[in-house]
């Protein structure tokens, strides 16, 4: 099993689940995370109000995939917090406190760790910032306790880097601009104004498919998600607000949309605890378990027929998959 050590950042999964309780485990409460399947109008249009998008894509050095922003050097970065990555491992959490830092919404309550951190950093460069963030021990210890279980950690000494590199980063409107927040960057990067009474998801949409037009055909490995208000706070307020209507005047429609809240409210409860079932699953170290039920088919002397029937529907898979291809 690979341990994160002291100081070190563990990678985790790129999952909604995973990234609302990391930001619950900061401190942070009022909001939560969804993933988003298509840039399409209507799959942004349930979720608002929508605080900030994350977006995971592949580090690609073979072709011109970089952002087109331009990168803020002025008086902006006092207004701003940006923390640059110093570490390895930490773009999801370096993506998220940096959105979170900067993001505008009234049911967003940063927790007394994050407050006194920002406080704290108010003057910092992004270098100094990054660096503080770096030695944050409570980040770092709710980042690792989402480490994936692993029954073996193999060290390759070929020198052959061939496995693929994802990286997160950030948008978000500040002061009627779009902004992308990435920590390998040394600030953030501007795109543009996003014009009075326009919604800057519009605009972040055009900037994230332009982005992964530059990818060639083949490459689908994209992940985006949003920072959105907590949806039991917003169904909790419009059921007080219904209850108030309700009570003044009943009708059939006040009853109906009421018992539609309280279902909606019932979903994402339900939601929360399948979510942390979930990240219990995923720290869980099996590897006793395994060992058990080895031992046991050993001693009942059916190991070797176990693996070899697996063998066999294993070869028979991937002579299926030469035939289809």
């Amino acid at each position: 099993m690979a341990e994160a050590g002291a100081g070190n950042w563990c990678l985790i999964e790129s999952d909604p689940g995973v990234f609302s309780e990391l930001i619950r485990g900061f401190g942070v409460t009022g909001v939560q995370v969804e993933e988003i399947y298509s840039l399409d109008e209507d799959s942004f249009a349930p979720l608002k109000p929508v605080l900030g998008l994350i977006f995971l894509f592949k580090i690609d050095a073979n072709s011109d995939t970089k952002s087109e922003g331009t990168l803020v050097q002025d008086n902006r970065l006092d207004e701003m917090f940006f923390a640059k990555q110093v570490i390895q491992n930490a773009c999801a959490t370096q993506a998220i406190i940096n959105l979170l830092m900067n993001a505008k919404q009234e049911s967003l309550d940063l927790g007394d760790n994050l407050k006194t951190f920002k406080d704290f950093t108010k003057s910092f460069d992004p270098q100094t910032a990054g660096l503080a963030m770096s030695n944050q021990e409570q980040l770092r210890e709710v980042h690792n306790s989402f480490a994936r279980q692993q029954v073996f950690e193999l060290e390759d000494n070929s020198g052959a880097k061939d496995e693929d590199l994802f990286h997160f980063v950030g948008y978000l409107p500040v002061n009627g601009r779009l902004y992308e927040l990435d920590g390998l960057n040394e600030g953030p990067l501007d795109h543009g104004a996003i014009g009075e009474g326009a919604d800057w998801l519009s605009k972040a949409r055009e900037v994230l498919q332009k982005r992964i037009e530059k990818y060639s055909s083949s490459e689908i490995r994209f992940n985006l998600m949003a920072i959105i208000k907590d949806r039991r706070l917003k169904y909790e307020q419009e059921i007080e607000e219904l209850k108030t209507k309700t009570s003044a005047q009943s009708s059939e429609e006040n009853l109906i949309e009421m018992a539609r809240l309280e279902s909606l409210l019932e979903a994402e409860n339900m939601k929360w605890k399948q979510y942390k079932v979930d990240n219990i699953r995923r720290r869980h170290n099996y590897i006793p378990l395994i060992v058990n039920v080895l031992q046991v088919l050993a001693e009942q002397g059916k190991l070797t027929e176990f693996y070899e029937t697996a063998a066999k529907r294993t070869k028979e898979l991937k002579k299926s998959e030469t035939q289809s291809k």
